[in-house]
C-alpha cells in the first residue's frame, strides 16, 4: 500500500492506544505482519517534554519505518509545536488525535472533545500541516460527538482541505465510547467524499471481519487496537487470508512462548527491571486470556514479584500448554466443539 508518502507491506494499522502501543509492542506488532504501528499519544504540552514517560514515548530507537507519533492537545499553536518537536527526533509522520473519548483528555477539549468545535479543528490542522511541510500528517477521529452529531463527513472534507494526508475512523461516537457495535456506515460514506486514504477502525477482530469491513467501507486499509492486544499474529493471519482467502491454522504453543519471551525481554530492558515486571503482567494476562487453564495462571501472576520468578511461571504455564497440544487452543473454542455433535443430534 501506498500510504502519506511510503510503501508499506499491506494496508494494516496498529491502533494508537494509551499503554499500549509502547516501542517494544510496535516493534513486535509490525515483525508479525503490520504496516503501521502509530505510537501512544504525546502531549502537545512543551513543559512535559522532559519527562520520563514524554520520552520513553517519542523513543523510536531501532524501529522499522514508518514511524508514526500521535500527538493530542487543543491549542494550534501547541500542537505545531509538538508536531515540529516530535518530526525533529526521528517522528515520520505525525498523526494528531481527535478520537481519544477519555474524560480527561474531552475535559481540556482535547482529543474526541475537538470534533464539537469544527472551526477549531481547521485552525490546529492548518497550523500541524504549516509547521512541517516535509513531514506528512494523519488525523484519527470518530464518528462524532454524539449520536445525533455524527459529523465525521465535515471533519473529513476540513482534514483534505487542510493538507491531511489520511485519516483513520473509529466507526463510534464520543459518547459511546467503546460500547456497543462499531457501525461502518459513516465510514463508508466518508470514503465517497474524499480523495485521501481512509482507514476503518473498530471492532475488527478476526481475519473474516478485516475483509468484511474493508469491502463494505471501500476503506484503504483497517486499523486494529485492542484485538492485538495479547495476540500481535493477528496482523499475519489478516493478511494471509486477504491475500488467499485461506485462514492460518492456530500458531504453535512453542512459537507464542517464544514471541512472549521475547516480547519480555524487550519490557524489561525499555522500562527496566522494576517497571518492566509490573508492565510485563498486563501483557501476559493478555497473552493467555481464553487459553486452556489460564485463569489460576493469571491470577497468581500479579503476585510475582520479579524477573525470574515471572520467566519460570511463564515458562511453566506454556509447557503445560505444549504438553496438552501443539497448537494454541483456546476455552471458547473447546465448548464449541464439545457442543458441536449435540447440535448434530438436535
Amino acid at each position: 500500500m501506498q500510504f502519506a508518502g511510503f510503501t508499506l507491506r499491506n494496508n494494516l494499522f496498529v491502533a494508537p492506544m494509551a499503554g499500549v502501543t509502547d516501542r517494544p509492542f510496535r516493534q513486535l506488532c509490525k515483525k508479525l505482519g503490520a504496516g503501521v504501528a502509530v505510537s501512544e499519544m504525546v502531549t502537545s504540552n512543551s513543559l512535559l517534554y522532559g519527562s520520563e514517560k514524554t520520552r520513553r514515548r517519542a523513543d523510536h530507537t531501532g524501529e522499522v519505518d514508518p514511524i508514526s507519533v500521535q500527538i493530542a492537545g487543543a491549542d494550534p499553536a501547541m500542537m505545531a509545536e509538538a508536531a515540529k518537536f516530535n518530526a525533529d527526533n526521528g517522528a515520520q509522520i505525525i498523526d494528531i488525535n481527535m478520537g481519544c473519548p477519555a474524560k480527561k483528555v474531552c475535559n481540556v477539549m482535547a482529543g474526541s472533545a475537538l470534533m464539537q468545535d469544527e472551526p477549531l479543528v481547521a485552525r490546529i490542522l492548518e497550523a500541524v500541516v504549516k509547521a512541517i511541510p516535509n513531514t506528512p500528517v494523519t488525523l484519527k477521529f470518530r464518528t462524532g460527538w454524539n449520536r445525533a452529531n455524527k459529523n465525521a463527513p465535515v471533519i473529513a472534507r476540513i482534514a483534505q482541505e487542510s493538507g491531511i494526508r489520511a485519516i483513520a475512523i473509529h466507526g463510534r461516537t464520543r459518547a459511546d465510547q467503546y460500547m456497543g457495535e462499531a457501525e461502518y456506515d459513516t465510514i463508508a460514506h466518508v470514503k465517497t467524499l474524499v480523495k485521501i486514504p481512509v482507514i476503518a477502525n473498530g471492532d475488527i477482530g478476526s481475519p473474516q471481519k478485516a475483509r468484511h469491513v474493508l469491502e463494505y467501507t471501500g476503506a484503504d486499509g483497517v486499523m486494529i487496537g485492542r484485538a492485538a492486544q495479547g495476540r500481535p499474529w493477528i496482523f499475519r493471519e489478516i493478511e494471509h487470508f486477504l491475500a488467499t482467502g485461506e485462514l492460518l491454522p492456530p500458531p504453535l504453543v512453542s512459537e507464542i512462548h517464544q514471541v512472549c519471551r521475547e516480547h519480555l525481554a524487550d519490557l524489561y530492558a525499555f522500562y527496566g527491571d522494576d517497571r518492566g515486571v509490573k508492565i510485563a503482567r498486563k501483557h501476559i494476562s493478555w497473552y493467555t486470556k481464553g487459553l486452556v487453564g489460564s485463569a489460576a495462571f493469571r491470577r497468581a501472576m500479579n503476585q510475582i514479584p520479579d524477573i525470574p520468578a515471572q520467566l519460570a511461571a511463564v515458562d511453566d504455564f506454556f509447557g503445560q500448554l505444549a504438553e496438552a497440544g501443539a497448537r494454541l487452543s483456546y476455552e471458547h473454542e473447546r465448548e464449541a466443539h464439545a457442543a458441536y455433535p449435540q447440535e448434530l443430534a438436535a
